[in-house]
């Protein structure tokens, strides 16, 4: 089996800009990631622009869905913007592409301390070989379906509907 992972940005691939104070997006994280996980599952990263999960229309997510309907791949992981992330999955649902489809994101970005976007990344690849074909999200240590979550912005999780 081997495992595609498409980086859309979100909170996972921010930079911090040390000159200004901000967070905003340069080259994506997931090379660096991807050599420290030493994975030994055959890897195929594609890269969509980066994006905040805020700034996507619905242009970005037929990009998305037009990535996964292309990829070879049945396993495939999506790292993605929080904010957002179960409007896409239910883009992604909702077409029933029979492949097993896994996003993720983080809540603190990969490069600032105490980040969960390696144990997300981590979590959501090995749901990705294992789960059956369908659409989930996967976030503090939890695998959720695509219909039954949602980000609770107040506790900063992830939990069912």
């Amino acid at each position: 089996m081997s495992l595609r992972i498409i980086a859309t940005g979100g909170t996972f691939d921010k930079h911090y800009d040390e000159l200004t104070g901000k967070l905003g997006f340069a080259e994506s994280h997931l090379p660096a990631v991807l050599a420290r996980t030493r994975m030994t599952v055959p890897v195929e990263l594609e890269q969509l622009p980066l994006l905040d999960s805020l700034d996507m229309q619905d242009a970005d997510r037929a990009r998305v869905l037009a990535s996964c309907q292309a990829a070879p791949e049945k396993a495939i992981v999506i790292v993605h913007g929080t904010d957002t992330m179960p409007e896409t999955a239910a883009v992604l649902g909702a077409a029933a592409l029979g492949k097993s489809i896994v996003l993720t994101g983080s809540m603190i970005p990969y490069e600032i301390a105490n980040s969960d976007a390696l144990f997300n990344l981590g979590c959501a690849s090995a749901a990705a070989q294992i789960l059956p074909p369908g659409v989930y999200v996967a976030m503090n240590g939890q695998i959720f379906t695509w219909d039954n979550v949602t980000k609770n912005r107040a506790a900063g999780v992830f939990q069912p509907l």
